[in-house]
Parts: C-alpha cells; sequence; structure tokens
C-alpha cells in the first residue's frame, strides 16, 4: 500500500510537471511572435528616420554655414566700429581744444593760464592718441570688410542687394581712412595745435630768467636758499608743463623742432645773464691786441675772467643743466639732454677759452705770472665741478678744452719765471748801480717779486706748476721732490742770480762808503725767509747788512771821531785851546759835509737797517763827542759849539729824513728833509711797490 502510495504521488508530479512546460513553450512561442512584430517595427522606424536625416542634412549644413558667415562678419563689423568709435572721439576732442584755445588767449592769470596749458597739452595727447588709433586700427578694419565683402560675392551667402550695401561702406571707410588721416595728423587741428605748442614752449623758456646774478658778481653774500633760488629757473607746474610739452611734441615727430627752440632759447638767456656782468673785456682774445692793453686794464680784465668764469659755471651752467635734464630729461630715457646742455654751453664756454687761451699766449711778461697763476689756480679749484658738469661723453670736447687751457696756463707760468730768472742773470752787465746808494729798483723788484711768490696765496700754485712741469718733462714714474723743495729751489736759482747781479755792481760805486751803504731787502720773517731757511738767509742778507753796517761806521764817521781823540802831550794852555778850538771846527764841518752827503748822494731806504746804523752811529758818536765837550770844556769857553743832545738831535734827523740843520760857523740853519732826492730824482716807480701793486710799463720790462 505504500509504495502505491509513493507511485501515486510521482505520477501526480510529473503530470504537473508537463502542464508547465506546456505553458512555457506556448508563452514562449508568444513572445517568439512579438519579437518578428518588434523587429518588424524597428526596421520601420530605421528607414522613417534614414529618410528623416536625409532630409535635415542640408539644414544643417546650411545652419554651419550661417555660423561661420556670422562670425565672419563679426571679425570684420568689430574693428569697423571701433574705427567709427575713434573717429567721434577725435571730434569730441577737437571741439574740446577749440574750446580749451579760446580759454587760453582769454586767461592772463598765469596760474590759470598754467592750468588750462595742462589741459590743453593732455587734450593734444589724446588726440594724438586717437589719430594714432585711426592709423593703426583704419587699414586692417578696411581689409577685413573687404574680405567680407569677397567672400560674400564668392560664396553668394547673401542676396546681391545687402553685398552691395556692404561694398559700399567698405569703398567709402577705405577712402575715408586714406585720405583723412594725413590730414588730420599734418593740416588739421592737430597740425595747428602743436605750431601753439612751440610757440608756448619757446614763450615759457623765454620766461624762465636767471635773477640776480649781478649781486653774486659784486661780492654779496648769499645764504644756501638764496644760492639755491638762483639753481631754480621755474616753478614745478611750469617745469611739469614744459616737458609734457616737449613729450608731446617728440611724439609728433617735432624732436628736431623741440630741440632747436630749447637750444635757442636757453642761450640767449644764459648769455644774456652773463651780459649783464658787463664782459667787455672778452671781446679782446687774440695775444696781439691782449699785449696792447694797459696793464690796469689787462689785471682787471683778467680778475673779472677769473670772477665770471666761476659764476657762469656754478650758477648759469648747473641752473641750465638742471633745467634741460627736467624738461628733456623724458625724451628717449634722457639720451637727449645732456648733448642739448652741451650745445647751450659750448659757445659761451668758447669765448672764456679764447680769453685765457689768449693772456697765456701773448708776452711773458714777469708781472703777468701772478695773474696766470691766479688763472691757473682757480681752473684747479673748479675742475671738480667743470668735469661733473660736463660729465658723460657729450661734454668730452669741453673737458678737453679745458685740460689744454690749464696745459697753457703751466707753460706760460713756468716760462714767465724761469725767463724772469735770465732776465735778471743778463741784467749783470746792464745799467749802472745807483750811485746814492738805495737799493737798486732791480734788487727791488726781484725780491718783492719773490715774496709774492712766496707768500700764502701763490706758492702752492706755483709749486703745482712746478710740479706739472717736471712731470712732462722726466715722465710720471720719475722720483718726486716735494712740492716745497721745488719752489724753494726754483727761488734759489734766482736769488743766486740776482745775488750775482748785486756783486757784479758793488764794484761800480765811485765812493767807497756807498758800497757798503748798498743793501740786500730785506726777507726775514716773510714766507720767503721761512722757505728758503734760516741758514741761507743769515748766510746771504743778515752776514752782508751788518758787514756793510760795520764797514759804513768804519769809513764815515772814522775820520770824525779821530778828530774827538784826546791829545795828552800838549801842556801849553794857547796850543791847546786853539786845538781844541781847531777840532771842533773841523769836526763840525766834517759833521756837516756828511749830512750834505745824506741829503744829496745817498740814502738808507730800508727801515730795519737804517735803524740798525742810526744806533750804532748814536752809540759811537755821541759819548765820544760828549767825553770830548766834558775833557775841553775850560778851553772852549767863549766858543760857539753843539751840545751832545743837540747831536743826537741832529744825528736821528739824518737817519730818519727830518728837518736838517747846515752848520754855519757854530750856527746851526733848518732846511727841509724833503730836498733829499730818491732814486737818482726820479719819482718812486711802481718797481718800488709791493708786487700786488705793480703796473705794467715799457720801462719795467726793459729794466730786466
Amino acid at each position: 500500500m505504500a509504495s502505491r502510495l509513493v507511485d501515486d504521488s510521482a505520477v501526480g508530479n510529473l503530470e504537473l510537471a508537463r502542464t508547465d512546460l506546456k505553458a512555457l513553450l506556448l508563452a514562449s512561442k508568444k513572445a517568439d511572435r512579438s519579437l518578428e512584430k518588434m523587429d518588424l517595427r524597428f526596421g520601420q522606424i530605421d528607414e522613417a528616420l534614414s529618410t528623416a536625416s536625409r532630409r535635415v542634412a542640408p539644414l544643417q549644413s546650411q545652419a554651419i554655414a550661417n555660423k561661420a558667415l556670422d562670425t565672419r562678419i563679426n571679425r570684420a563689423i568689430t574693428p569697423a566700429l571701433a574705427l567709427l568709435d575713434s573717429f567721434r572721439v577725435f571730434e569730441s576732442l577737437q571741439d574740446r581744444l577749440l574750446d580749451l584755445s579760446s580759454k587760453l588767449s582769454s586767461d592772463s592769470s598765469p596760474r590759470k593760464r598754467l592750468r588750462q596749458l595742462l589741459r590743453y597739452v593732455g587734450s593734444v595727447e589724446k588726440l594724438n592718441e586717437a589719430i594714432d588709433s585711426i592709423a593703426r586700427d583704419g587699414g586692417p578694419a578696411v581689409q577685413k570688410l573687404q574680405e567680407v565683402v569677397e567672400f560674400l560675392s564668392r560664396t553668394k551667402a547673401t542676396d546681391q542687394f545687402r553685398t552691395h550695401r556692404l561694398r559700399e561702406t567698405m569703398v567709402t571707410l577705405k577712402a575715408l581712412y586714406e585720405t583723412e588721416v594725413d590730414a588730420m595728423r599734418f593740416e588739421g587741428l592737430l597740425d595747428e595745435a602743436l605750431l601753439n605748442l612751440q610757440d608756448e614752449f619757446e614763450s615759457m623758456l623765454m620766461q624762465l630768467k636767471h635773477q640776480n646774478i649781478g649781486e653774486i658778481s659784486n661780492g654779496e653774500e648769499q645764504t644756501g636758499g638764496e644760492v639755491a633760488s638762483h639753481l631754480d629757473l621755474g616753478t614745478e607746474q611750469e617745469i611739469e608743463v614744459l616737458s609734457m610739452i616737449s613729450e608731446t611734441l617728440t611724439g609728433n615727430d617735432c624732436l628736431d623742432i623741440c630741440i632747436d627752440i630749447f637750444v635757442k632759447v636757453r642761450y640767449r638767456r644764459a648769455a644774456k645773464a652773463l651780459m649783464k656782468l658787463n664782459p667787455e673785456y672778452l671781446k679782446t682774445y687774440s695775444p696781439e691786441e691782449i699785449d696792447e692793453m694797459e696793464w690796469e686794464n689787462l689785471e682787471t680784465a683778467i680778475a673779472l675772467w677769473i670772477q665770471h668764469f666761476e659764476l657762469a659755471l656754478k650758477i648759469v651752467f648747473v641752473a641750465e643743466k638742471k633745467l634741460c635734464s627736467q624738461v628733456l630729461g623724458g625724451i628717449m630715457e634722457g639720451l637727449i639732454w645732456p648733448e642739448c646742455f652741451v650745445k647751450i654751453a659750448d659757445k659761451i664756454m668758447a669765448v672764456f677759452f679764447r680769453f685765457g687761451e689768449g693772456v697765456a699766449r701773448s708776452k711773458k711778461e714777469p708781472q703777468k705770472l701772478f695773474k696766470l697763476l691766479d688763472m691757473f689756480n682757480s681752473l684747479e679749484k673748479l675742475k671738480p665741478e667743470f668735469s661733473s658738469i660736463f660729465d658723460g661723453e657729450a661734454g668730452a670736447d669741453i673737458c678737453t678744452r679745458f685740460r689744454e687751457l690749464e696745459k697753457l696756463l703751466v707753460h706760460a707760468s713756468s716760462k714767465v719765471f724761469w725767463e724772469f730768472g735770465l732776465q735778471i742773470e743778463g741784467n749783470s752787465e746792464g745799467s749802472a748801480a745807483p750811485q746814492n746808494g738805495s737799493v737798486p729798483k732791480l734788487v727791488r723788484y726781484a725780491i718783492n717779486y719773490l715774496k709774492y711768490l712766496a707768500s700764502h696765496n701763490y706758492n702752492a700754485p706755483m709749486a703745482q706748476v712746478l710740479r706739472t712741469e717736471q712731470i712732462w718733462r722726466q715722465g710720471i714714474l720719475s722720483k718726486q721732490e716735494s712740492d716745497e723743495n721745488l719752489l724753494k729751489d726754483a727761488i734759489l736759482n734766482v736769488m743766486e742770480a740776482l745775488q750775482r747781479n748785486v756783486e757784479s755792481k758793488r764794484s761800480q760805486y765811485r765812493d767807497k762808503i756807498l758800497a757798503h751803504v748798498y743793501i740786500y731787502m730785506r726777507t726775514r720773517n716773510t714766507e720767503l725767509g721761512r722757505l728758503l731757511g734760516d741758514q741761507y738767509m743769515k748766510r746771504q742778507n743778515k752776514v752782508v747788512a751788518e758787514e756793510s753796517a760795520y764797514m759804513y761806521q768804519k769809513q764815515a764817521w772814522g775820520p770824525l771821531m779821530r778828530l774827538l781823540e784826546r791829545e795828552d802831550n800838549l801842556n801849553m794852555k794857547r796850543p791847546i785851546r786853539e786845538a781844541a778850538r781847531g777840532k771842533m771846527e773841523a769836526f763840525l764841518k766834517g759833521f756837516e759835509e756828511i749830512s750834505q752827503m745824506h741829503r744829496s748822494s745817498y740814502i738808507i731806504p730800508e727801515a730795519d737797517l737804517r735803524e740798525q746804523i742810526k744806533e750804532a752811529t748814536l752809540k759811537l758818536v755821541i759819548p765820544a763827542y760828549a767825553d770830548f765837550i766834558d775833557s775841553y770844556a775850560s778851553v772852549l769857553e767863549g766858543t760857539s759849539y753843539v751840545t751832545p743832545e743837540s747831536l743826537e738831535g741832529l744825528l736821528g734827523q739824518i737817519f730818519d729824513g727830518g728837518d736838517r740843520r747846515e752848520v754855519d760857523g757854530s750856527k746851526l740853519k733848518r732846511r727841509d728833509s724833503r730836498d733829499s732826492r730818491r732814486l737818482g730824482g726820479n719819482p718812486v716807480g711802481p718797481m718800488e711797490r709791493d708786487v700786488k701793486d705793480y703796473r705794467r710799463s715799457r720801462s719795467n720790462a726793459s729794466e730786466l
């Protein structure tokens, strides 16, 4: 029973499975039929899509072509529109310029006018920019329009009417561009504005003047602010306007005109400032003309040249260089203004150089040495500032001429000095020694000359001249002496020549007393004495002077002193009285002869030596005379004679040049000391003055 039940259950399951499989097969068959229908439907859709695609393709190509055409047209239209905008800006700027020009002509206030001018220059700049924009963009814009017209004509992307209108627009714009741009730049309002700016540029530069330069030349003390004011030739606003105008003119192809205006106007202003100093002397510049000048005039001219040269450099040219840099410094990266400044200064400096060169090349007369040294020393002091002002390649030529002038002055100074020594040497056999015992003109001149040369003002420049000459002659690598030794050796050469000259003259005295009165010009306690040294001074001056004083006493007063000697071998009163009275008369007569000799034949012009001889003579004569009076007072009773005190006064008058008295028997008469002769009766000449007061004369040069 159990197995039967199992079998029945299995059969039931199989039947169920068969039923499910049958249903599944039926469903699968049904799905297959549905898929066949869908495939048929997809085929229809695909065929419909293919048909639609074939119909849409021409429209898609047209859309792409339209997009490309739109891009091409926009690329051409955008520059054309920008070009039209530039034309509109140009028109508005023209109107603004006309308005500003009207205001400029009506404004009288300098400040308001400067402000209007700033706006005017700014508008000119914008107008120029608009023209540049039109010139720069007009060609490409027309070209692109032409390409679009050709494209449309070739592709027929639009109708002929539109293509024709676009072609007419292109032709009109092209004609406007080609004809109007040059007119805008060279014939229109811009050209007129540039001419106005040139006039304004010149007018403003002309108004910038150098102030009060004459006060500086007169030696008036200037504060730092006052000196700085001389260097500022314009206000900040004026400089700003001038700088903008120069840049605007340069940007509009007017650089040459701008430079020409600046150089011309500023040269006139600088020259006019210096002409206020009245430099008439600069008209005389050739060596021949300078040789013909009076010495006083030449001295004044050289002094003025030194002063004016310094003023021109430190005030005028510094101010002009500053202005040049401020106004033209923005042009071509600052490469133009140094050349413009040099052009302004070159003509003026040439006039100064020409005069200096003429002086250096003129005759080498002794008195010129100090003026040549003044010129050389002033150039040496100015050399650093000169090199700074005329620096760079632009100032090379002016600096070269500056150095050439210094070389000429060095050569001239050294030649004058050495020829001075040669002239002294060559004068040894020349004019005779003065017979009045005074210092010869040549000695006075030479010693004063050397004293002045050794003074603080001239020892350093002269030493520098000698050193420079030595370097040129021997080379920079040669052994160099100190400046003091160079100057000392040079002066010693002249002193030795002077010594030989003096010694040759001493033998020419007819009166041997005069030979001892002949003295050397004293140089002690001076720069010359300190330069030459104590040993030289003692050897050459003091010893000779003291020896001359001793010999003077011995030969001039010795015979009189022998008359005052006591004679003890006479015992009788009568012979003693007669002898004493005879000696007194002889003494007074001899005293008068010596007094007359001092009056008419010679003097002792040097105060220190005269005082020395006076004291020695007083000590020699007065005690002996007083002793004689005391010894023979009894035998001299009733005889008129001079008291020792009166005799001392008379001796003082002989040496001091005061009133003198003649001895007539025993009475003394007064006589004016102005009858005494100096230098052989000639008036005191320039040789006897200090060197700084010497004046050139033709006789001076011939006497050396």
